[in-house]
C-alpha cells in the first residue's frame, strides 16, 4: 500500500508537468495554428539557461527562475515570424510546414545543448532549487519539495489559464480563433497579433515547466526534450488534438500510469506505455478520447 501511495504522489507530480506542457502545445495549435512538436525542446533549453544563470550568479534562485521564464518567452516569440512565414494560409493549421519547421528547430536546439553546454554531459541543479532532503518520510512514502511545487504551481497555473480563457477579453479572442479563424478575422480580431500573444503565453507556461522539471528531476540532458516531446504528443493525440480539458485529464492519467508501472513492473516500461496507449486509442478512436478541437 505504501508503494502504491508513493507512486500515486510521484505520478500526480509528473502528470501536472505533462498537463502544463500539453496546455502550451495545444494553445499554439488552437490560436497560432501551428503544430509545435519541439515545444518541449524549447522548455529543456530554458532549463539549461536556468543552470547557466545559477552557476554564474552563485545559485541566485530568483535570477535563475526569471532567466528560465524569460528565455522561454523570448524563444517562443522569436520563432513566431518563422512559423508565420511558412504558413500557406493564416486562417488554417498548416500541419506539414509548421511541423517540419518545429522539428528543424528542435534538432538545432538539441545540437546546441549537446555541443555548447557542459561538454554535452547531463547537468545537475543545486539543492537550493531541488530542495535536497524530502519534506517528510513515512516508511516508503516520501514527499519531495519538487513534487509539492509541481502539484501546487501546476494546479494554480492551469486554473489561471482557464480563467483567462473563459473570463477575459483576450481569452474570448483565443476561443474565437480556435472555433472559426476566418470568422474571427471578419469581426476584427487580429489573427497575427493574437497568435503572437499565444506564443508569449505558451512561453510563460514553458518557463514554469522548465523550473518544475528541474526541481522534480534534479538534472537535465540534451535528449530530455525529445523524450518530453513524445509524451506531449501522446497526451495530445490520446486526448484529441487541441482539446484543453482532455489534455488535463490525460496528462494526469499518463503520469500516474507511468509511475505505477515504474513501481510494480520490472524493466523500463514507463516510456513505452505512452506509445502503446496512443496506438490503441488511434485504432479505437482516431479523433481522441475527448475529440479533436481543430
Amino acid at each position: 500500500m505504501q508503494v502504491f501511495i508513493a507512486q500515486i504522489i510521484n505520478g500526480l507530480s509528473l502528470g501536472s508537468i505533462y498537463v502544463l506542457l500539453a496546455t502550451g502545445f495545444n494553445l499554439l495549435l488552437l490560436v497560432a495554428l501551428i503544430i509545435h512538436f519541439s515545444y518541449p525542446v524549447v522548455v529543456v533549453f530554458s532549463m539549461y539557461i536556468v543552470w547557466v544563470v545559477l552557476n554564474a550568479t552563485g545559485n541566485n534562485l530568483l535570477l535563475g527562475i526569471l532567466a528560465g521564464v524569460l528565455s522561454s518567452i523570448v524563444l517562443n516569440v522569436v520563432s513566431a515570424p518563422i512559423f508565420q512565414k511558412v504558413m500557406k494560409k493564416r486562417g488554417e493549421v498548416d500541419v506539414n510546414s509548421t511541423m517540419v519547421v518545429s522539428m528543424g528547430m528542435g534538432f538545432i536546439i538539441t545540437d546546441i545543448l549537446s555541443h555548447s553546454f557542459n561538454h554535452g554531459f547531463p547537468i545537475a541543479y543545486p539543492e537550493n532549487l531541488t530542495g535536497g532532503a524530502p519534506l517528510f518520510r513515512i516508511g516508503l512514502i516520501s514527499v519531495q519539495v519538487g513534487q509539492v511545487w509541481s502539484l501546487a504551481i501546476g494546479a494554480v497555473a492551469v486554473s489561471a489559464f482557464f480563467v483567462l480563457l473563459y473570463k477575459t477579453r483576450a481569452g474570448r479572442a483565443f476561443r474565437a480563433i480556435s472555433e472559426d479563424p476566418a470568422g474571427a478575422k471578419l469581426v476584427g480580431i487580429p489573427i497575427v497579433r493574437t497568435g503572437i500573444q499565444s506564443y508569449a503565453l505558451s512561453g510563460i507556461m514553458g518557463g514554469m515547466s522548465a523550473i518544475l522539471i528541474a526541481m522534480l528531476l534534479h538534472s537535465a540532458s540534451p535528449g530530455l526534450g525529445d523524450m518530453l516531446a513524445h509524451k506531449v504528443l501522446a497526451v495530445s493525440i490520446v486526448a484529441g488534438l487541441g482539446n484543453l480539458v482532455g489534455g488535463l485529464v490525460v496528462g494526469l492519467a499518463l503520469g500516474v500510469i507511468e509511475a505505477l508501472i515504474q513501481g510494480y513492473a520490472a524493466g523500463s516500461w514507463s516510456n513505452a506505455i505512452a506509445f502503446v496507449v496512443m496506438l490503441i486509442v488511434i485504432l479505437w478512436k482516431p479523433k481522441g478520447l475527448f475529440g479533436i478541437k481543430v
